[in-house]
């Protein structure tokens, strides 16, 4: 039976040990998620092909940089297979070499440009952030590019993440100072060579995040669907390329789900208010869009996708109404 992820269901083919690596499938569903809620209401068909095709593209591109990966093989048209590792115990931690194969409970951040959407403008009006935390000396505009690339970190298995300093990361993470060293420029070889790929496509990679796992043998290897929408923001002539068109959505329409204060609340999840449903223009334009995102990132043909530019100015009519 799989294990329903947010937009991913996970097959487990071969259970992993603490002594060794195991044997996992991904199915990308169509489903999207937004404001810590799961899944939403609505699917955006042919999103989840679309998402895993350029997850398998961006694995091989990456081990062509010499980057270690858990990915095995791309099986038609939604699935991935991949070196599955144990979720370690959080009464287990501090982690050692002893604890053997394991997920990082860790996201590693990287960001290239400031777009409307990221979360450093909020952190930096609420003053959890202050401009010398990302490497400027005032408050930086919206869309602002950063003049190298920014490293944050964040836990993944709260409710809501939290960010880290990097020495609580490394803590976390149960990683030496070699290793911690190796995790956080193997990060930015990944941003790197996803923003060369996206730049030769004609996007922008404004910012993403990366997750590992350690195996058997004490390596790192990356982890997740990097580069994807559902893990980076890519824009097209400053439209996003993503879910955060559906984010706004909801936050304009007075239809976001307030989980930050339902969680700080104690409400229980069976308690929360139930989503609105896109209006149902959304749909295909959606689908269209990561189609041809898809399309634009790999060079594989995707059956009635329109051109990207095509795609966006249908977003950009949505957005303006």
């Amino acid at each position: 039976m799989p294990i329903l992820n947010s937009t991913k269901n996970l097959h487990v083919i071969k259970p992993p040990t603490t002594r060794r690596e195991g044997i996992g499938m991904f199915e990308y569903t169509d489903h999207y998620t937004v404001f810590h809620y799961g899944r939403m209401p609505d699917a955006i068909p042919g999103k989840g092909e679309a998402t895993c095709r350029m997850a398998a593209f961006n694995f091989r591109l990456l081990e062509e940089a010499g980057v270690r990966t858990h990915f095995r093989r791309f099986i038609a048209p939604n699935r991935i297979e991949f070196t599955l590792a144990c979720l370690p115990d959080p009464a287990a931690h501090p982690f050692t070499p002893e604890s053997g194969t394991y997920l990082l409970p860790l996201q590693v951040l990287f960001r290239n440009e400031l777009p409307p959407g990221s979360s450093v403008h909020r952190r930096l009006a609420a003053g959890e952030l202050t401009p010398a935390d990302v490497g400027l000396d005032a408050v930086p505009s919206v869309g602002e590019k950063l003049k190298r690339p920014l490293i944050e970190y964040a836990t993944t298995r709260d409710d809501v993440n939290r960010f880290l300093t990097p020495a609580a990361a490394q803590h976390l993470a149960g990683l030496d100072h070699e290793q911690f060293r190796t995790l956080r420029e193997t990060t930015l070889t990944v941003n790197a060579v996803l923003t060369t790929h996206a730049d030769q496509v004609g996007l922008s990679h404004c910012d993403g995040k990366a997750e590992y796992l350690m195996s058997s043998h004490q390596e790192l290897a990356l982890a997740d669907s990097p580069g994807t929408p559902d893990e980076s923001r890519l824009m097209l002539d400053g439209v996003h390329l993503g879910k955060q068109i559906l984010r706004d959505w909801y936050v304009s329409s007075g239809n976001g789900i307030p989980t930050s204060t339902l969680i700080s609340d104690g409400v229980p999840r069976s308690q929360w208010p139930r989503p609105a449903p896109l209006p149902c223009e959304f749909l295909p334009v959606m689908r269209d869009l990561y189609r041809s995102l898809s399309e634009t990132w790999t060079g594989e043909g995707h059956e009635n996708a329109p051109d990207l530019p095509a795609a966006v100015r249908a977003v950009a009519g949505l957005t303006l109404r």
